[in-house]
């Protein structure tokens, strides 16, 4: 069955289902609990370094039919996540030191 997510509320439902969950899971043990985008990057980063996120290859908001398919998924740190859906608030957005003076 296509769930259908066009609210807010249809989403909370939707990543609060038993079915997400179980596949949520089983995402996260297909990747060894590991971001992929840093992996891919040669680091580490695993659910002691941030928290991870399942992210929907194809969205779901375009794709909902790809909504539950394992192979449309993959496992993000918060980071990676983010920069993947342009939020502002991934590390690679760290403002400058507003003094960048060598050190004599």
């Amino acid at each position: 069955m296509i769930p259908i997510v066009k609210t807010r509320a249809d989403r909370a439902k939707f990543y609060g289902s038993t079915q997400w969950r179980k596949l949520r899971k089983e995402c996260l043990d297909r990747d060894r609990h590991e971001c992929q985008w840093c992996k891919a990057d040669g680091r580490l980063t695993m659910q002691s370094d941030s928290i991870l996120e399942i992210d929907h290859i194809k969205e779901l908001e375009f794709y909902p039919e790809y909504a539950l398919d394992i192979d449309n998924l993959r496992t993000l740190c918060k980071d990676c996540h983010n920069k993947r859906h342009d939020r502002m608030n991934y590390k690679g957005n760290v403002k400058k030191k507003k003094w960048d003076d060598e050190w004599w």
